[in-house]
């Protein structure tokens, strides 16, 4: 299915037809879902009891718990190829005519909505009074329901939320194409920590009637994948960068992945053991990998890279041959500043090698500052994580205070990592020559910024040429040939559809001038070409690399917009937090249980 070129795609929403056909499908599938779980429950139908016992017997998972693991496998698997493609025809093609012009958008639909119904099967399957799992939670007298699969219930349809209220968003203040854009962030974080939650289900499984062990290898092999997945859900917020289009401050780029790696692998060996570190990185890389190549070679979109995580992940298996392994927490913040060291060292080899941005002496002071505190942060987060499926968490105080802190810490990271500026009267002064080539026009760039734009080692001064019709992302490090003068060293495409800009990123300087823009009758933008010889002005990157946003929106609607974002994306942070407190307690109440009465016994 082909998109529209983006100069005739529509923008400030979808078409109202789109909207009241999306909003019809959804209203007969929930219908239909209801329908099936009331029947179920009355005993009107049989067959999904039967499917949970016969995954039972094949899984030795309770049927609330394989159920659902099923559809997330299958959901989430789908939802991340149909999230990179999003992102891969947005990059090349520009916006769409709406959520149903656009192939991707079915995955990710289908994706989100399967992983809602596997948290809901979860719920909704244990009936006839019985508790599943020891940390259910009772709806009725005679229904209770796991309390994972209520949180990844929340997580879908938090997510699900997410994809009307990106419609409203763009209705409100027009097209934003970043990926942090705030409904995006809900689509893709509630799908994303959905992987936690899964977890933990599993982990409840174990304690329920139906549970019985396959083996260690079994074992090891379904915790080592899911936290794999978890690993792949806390990294899709890196994908501007993993595209080679990042609007935002090269010091994000190592602070998150050692977030990532710090929170995923450090819970994966305190909980699972030896290997399991290992195991789901090479886990994330085969998925990744395989991902990557659908996209780009198998659909002919952008192309796209991905962190390595094992340098990180090597790090922890080493650190656990320590006696520090015994205190998780201990272990966690150690690791995690390893991770925000040492493997942010190793990260940066692989990066230089692989990704279109390379990680400069420009950013290292202040992108460790951001990364170290971040990870050891989220080094702690994994060791509570692995105590609580172990049913060992510390004190509420300790618990909330680590809990609290971490999240603290990384959003003043992150208001850092979001401070830039563009220093006024900055320009560049362009000489090109424009070819003709059999798939369109290119020119050569040499670009001379004003004096004191940035020093001697920028973090980038490049050459980003995107949208044109989905021929990819082309970028181009300049090199630099003289006082404040750079030259491309390959040939850049113009003309047509393409936005093709330069950007410089120097410290906080974050600024670009376009060099050629497509013509734009939706916001009524006119064609823009540099004239050589004339000095064109630095302005934001967001008011070119997003022509669509609308900014004349008032700024109190804005702020309370994001607000409501913050307020539910905590919520469902808090969520997990809550899930597996309660799952710990039980737990060790149980333990305390079973001593008393081996006492009493042997008394």
């Amino acid at each position: 299915m082909l998109l529209q070129a983006p100069d005739s795609a529509p923008v400030g929403g979808a078409a109202l037809d789109q909207v009241f056909g999306l909003s019809v499908a959804a209203g007969l599938v929930s219908l239909v879902l209801l329908w099936i779980a009331w029947a179920h429950r009355t005993h009107r139908i049989e067959w999904f009891q039967t499917l949970g016992e016969q995954l039972n017997k094949r899984l030795g998972e309770p049927g609330w718990s394989a159920i659902a693991s099923a559809f997330v496998a299958s959901s989430l698997i789908v939802a991340l190829l149909g999230f990179l493609w999003d992102v891969s025809l947005h990059a090349g093609r520009g916006r769409d005519e709406g959520p149903l012009a656009n192939p991707a958008h079915y995955l990710i639909l289908y994706g989100l909505f399967a992983l809602f119904i596997a948290g809901m099967s979860a719920v909704v399957w244990p009936r006839d009074g019985v508790k599943p799992g020891i940390a259910s939670v009772r709806i009725t007298r005679q229904w209770h329901a796991p309390v994972a699969g209520i949180y990844i219930a929340a997580c879908g349809l938090y997510a699900l939320i997410g994809f009307p209220l990106d419609d409203v968003w763009h209705r409100l203040f027009g097209q934003d194409v970043t990926l942090w854009g705030p409904t995006h962030i809900m689509l893709i974080g509630g799908a994303g920590l959905s992987t936690a939650g899964i977890i933990l289900l599993r982990r409840e499984g174990e304690f329920s009637a139906e549970f019985f062990d396959r083996g260690g290898l079994a074992r090891f092999l379904s915790y080592g994948a899911a936290f794999g997945g978890l690993l792949i859900g806390l990294s899709v917020f890196q994908a501007e960068f993993d595209f080679g289009i990042a609007q935002f401050r090269m010091v994000f780029a190592p602070m998150m992945i050692a977030a990532a790696a710090g929170l995923t692998l450090v819970a994966a060996r305190l909980f699972v053991g030896p290997g399991a570190a290992l195991f789901a990185a090479a886990f994330f890389l085969g998925m990744r990998g395989l991902v990557s190549f659908i996209v780009g070679p198998v659909f002919g979109q952008a192309d796209h890279v991905f962190p390595l995580y094992l340098g990180s992940a090597l790090l922890v298996e080493l650190l656990a041959l320590t006696a520090l392994r015994r205190n998780f927490l201990a272990f966690g913040a150690v690791a995690g500043l390893l991770i925000g060291t040492v493997g942010t060292v190793v990260e940066k080899i692989w990066n230089d090698q692989v990704f279109q941005f390379a990680w400069t002496q420009d950013m290292w002071l202040e992108g460790l500052a951001m990364t170290v505190p971040v990870a050891v942060g989220a080094g702690l987060c994994g060791g509570l994580f692995a105590l609580g499926l172990h049913g060992r968490l510390p004190s509420r105080a300790v618990g909330r205070t680590i809990v609290t802190a971490s999240i603290l810490v990384t959003s003043a990271a992150v208001a850092n990592g979001l401070w830039a500026t563009v220093p006024d009267d900055a320009t560049a002064t362009f000489e090109t020559t424009r070819m003709s080539t059999p798939t369109g026009d290119v020119m050569t760039v040499t670009a001379t910024l004003s004096d004191g734009l940035v020093d001697g080692d920028p973090t980038w001064v490049q050459v980003t040429a995107w949208q044109g019709g989905g021929e990819g992302v082309v970028t181009d490090n300049l090199a630099k040939v003289g006082d404040n003068t750079y030259e491309s060293t390959i040939p850049i495409p113009v003309g047509g559809t393409w936005k093709t800009l330069l950007r410089v990123q120097d410290g906080r300087t974050l600024t670009a001038a376009p060099i050629y823009l497509a013509p734009d009758e939706a916001i009524g933008a006119e064609e823009f070409i540099a004239t050589d010889g004339e000095p064109v002005e630095f302005v934001p990157e967001i008011e070119i690399l997003q022509r669509e946003r609308d900014f004349s929106a008032p700024a109190w609607l804005w702020g309370v917009a994001n607000l409501v974002v913050l307020i539910t994306s905590l919520a469902v942070l808090i969520g997990i937090c809550v899930s597996v407190s309660r799952f710990s307690s039980r737990l060790r109440e149980q333990a305390e249980s079973e001593a008393a009465t081996r006492d009493t016994v042997a008394g």
